[in-house]
């Protein structure tokens, strides 16, 4: 797609009323989801409320190059692996797991920071990850731009899904992540992950080009060609040290009407609101539109948001799990 029809349709996205794309997101979702919500706490944050208090030893993010990333890319400059528990010896991960196993953990995130090329260094850790999926964790990788030998070993090991953000604009790519690759990079990515079997969740980030809609569209038309099983929305959240701190995230409304458009364009896929929203107000109207625009999924939500659920008739689980993991899959499928 050319920058010009791009902008022409941003332009015409943004000037629909948005009721009108939450009324056709809905529908679409009575007709094709039970009237469910999960509402995910995994346990890297603390989550405590009068509907659901999370138990943190039952879900871990493990980095594998600890709070070391070569991108050090704007928005998160290396802040998002401070929260990961630190492994960048292969040997420790297996030992890591077994200690996790025997705290209660059920779910891993292995992840970490870029190299140069884009992609999380993962191949020296790959028979340490297949023994995590031999004690019965439930695991998830954070790849990045991973290479084909990487993503068969991936394959091999049996992990359960693979999250990457995809990005809409070469200027972004550029800007932001600091890449020299193209949005192709990451199309043809997703089709070298389910060319190598892989379930992937691929994620739609708003906002992240210093908080302006930009390529969210086209990022969104990359994602629905591949048809994914689930796909996770998130939202720009300046933080603290990094080069985007004082940026102002997207609007809300503009993140309901994105949400509404995937929503459609992938009507049986299971569509999550994920961990990363700005904190405050922004956070209960994101929600509150994510939720009328047919998500499935919710994580760490505002006690609005819960009560929103019920007013709306919707059933709500809660789960210790990243929300990519629905615990009760059967419920998932109409």
């Amino acid at each position: 797609m050319n920058a010009s029809n791009a902008e022409t349709d941003l332009a015409d996205v943004m000037s629909t009323p948005l009721s009108a794309l939450l009324g056709e997101a809905w529908r679409v979702r009575c007709q094709n989801h039970p009237r469910t919500v999960l509402f995910a706490a995994p346990g890297f944050k603390y989550y405590d409320n009068e509907f659901f208090h999370n138990e943190q030893e039952r879900f871990a993010s493990i980095s594998v190059t600890g709070k070391t990333c070569a991108l050090n890319c704007k928005h998160c400059g290396g802040k998002l692996l401070e929260t990961m528990l630190d492994c960048r010896d292969p040997g420790e991960l297996a030992a890591m797991g077994r200690r996790l196993r025997e705290n209660g953990c059920e779910g891993i995130l292995v992840s970490g920071g870029a190299d140069a090329s884009g992609a999380v260094p993962l191949l020296p850790f790959m028979d340490s990850i297949a023994r995590l999926k031999g004690m019965g964790f439930k695991v998830l990788v954070h790849t990045g731009l991973a290479s084909d030998e990487v993503l068969a070993g991936l394959s091999r090991a049996g992990v359960d899904q693979l999250m990457v953000d995809i990005i809409g604009s070469n200027e972004t790519v550029r800007e932001v992540y600091h890449l020299d690759k193209t949005t192709d990079d990451y199309l043809d990515f997703m089709r070298r992950c389910r060319a190598h079997g892989l379930e992937l969740a691929p994620h739609l980030v708003l906002g992240l080009h210093f908080g302006k809609i930009l390529g969210e569209l086209e990022a969104l038309r990359m994602i629905t060609a591949m048809r994914p099983k689930r796909i996770v929305i998130v939202v720009l959240c300046p933080k603290r040290g990094t080069e985007m701190e004082q940026v102002a995230p997207p609007d809300a409304a503009d993140c309901g009407r994105i949400i509404a458009l995937a929503r459609t364009a992938n009507p049986t896929a299971y569509l999550s609101l994920g961990c990363a929203r700005p904190a405050g107000n922004r956070a209960a109207l994101i929600e509150q539109f994510a939720l009328n625009a047919g998500v499935n999924a919710i994580a760490f939500p505002c006690e609005e948001t819960i009560e929103l659920a019920k007013e709306m008739g919707l059933k709500a689980r809660y789960s210790n799990m990243c929300c990519v993991l629905d615990p009760e899959p059967a419920e998932c499928a109409k």
